[in-house]
């Protein structure tokens, strides 16, 4: 069976994951992840999309963005990926693939994921254990949020300024949301959703998602189809 488009729409947040080829690293030293968050900047502003939260594990990586148009992300990340892996196999005399396949991504609903999503990203550090807490990773847009320094590849969501009226209280609402951490269920939503590339968020959300593309927003109901003519009885 052929695999489905990803599903991509405008103005709409979205999860990605870009994993090494058989979970191999992608990085060997800090300046291949400085050269891939150059990378980032400089296609994030060619493309119009904007970056919102990411991190650089060993090997792989996420970012939470929202592309202005439909093309917008998929461009910026075959441009990323084309050439980050052109100098990762000079620097290290290597060839073939770098990477898993094609990245994975999805659209979240914005009220009820959005921030769940950063706190997620930010997380995975902690969950890897690389770090005991968030701020101790420096390759993530956290520090950012809390107030370690200014970051150029991230464009705060506008649902991030709703957590303060002043960036002390923006930054200590964020860092208190890390501190709390997610849920079970959530933690397993936000993944399920990025590896299987289903929309996540409520069913009106879905719903008018779906009117927005060709392509399945939800997976199919299991079993047969309801019969029409017995149904309408």
């Amino acid at each position: 069976m052929a695999r489905l488009p990803r599903l991509t729409v405008p103005g709409y947040p979205h999860h990605v994951v870009q994993r090494g080829n058989n979970r191999q690293a992608i990085f060997a030293s800090d300046e291949d992840r400085r050269y891939l968050l150059a990378l980032l900047i400089e296609y994030a502003t060619r493309f119009q999309v904007a970056v919102h939260a990411y991190v650089l594990m060993d090997n792989h990586f996420h970012l939470l963005a929202t592309p202005e148009t439909a093309e917008g992300l998929p461009q910026m990340m075959q441009g990323v990926g084309r050439r980050y892996v052109r100098y990762f196999n000079d620097k290290q005399g290597r060839s073939g693939t770098l990477w898993e396949g094609r990245y994975r991504s999805t659209l979240i609903e914005t009220d009820r994921y959005l921030l769940a999503c950063m706190v997620y990203i930010d997380l995975n550090p902690v969950r890897a254990g690389l770090v005991q807490a968030a701020r101790d990773f420096p390759w993530s847009s956290h520090g950012h949020y809390v107030g370690l320094g200014q970051d150029k590849l991230v464009t705060p969501h506008p649902l991030a300024w709703t957590l303060g009226n002043t960036p002390f209280a923006r930054e200590a609402a964020y860092a208190e949301l890390v501190h709390a951490g997610l849920g079970t269920e959530q933690q397993r939503a936000l993944t399920d959703s990025v590896l299987r590339g289903w929309a996540l968020g409520g069913a009106d959300f879905v719903a008018g998602l779906q009117k927005q593309t060709p392509r399945r927003a939800r997976p199919l109901q299991a079993g047969r189809p309801a019969n029409k003519e017995k149904s309408s009885r």
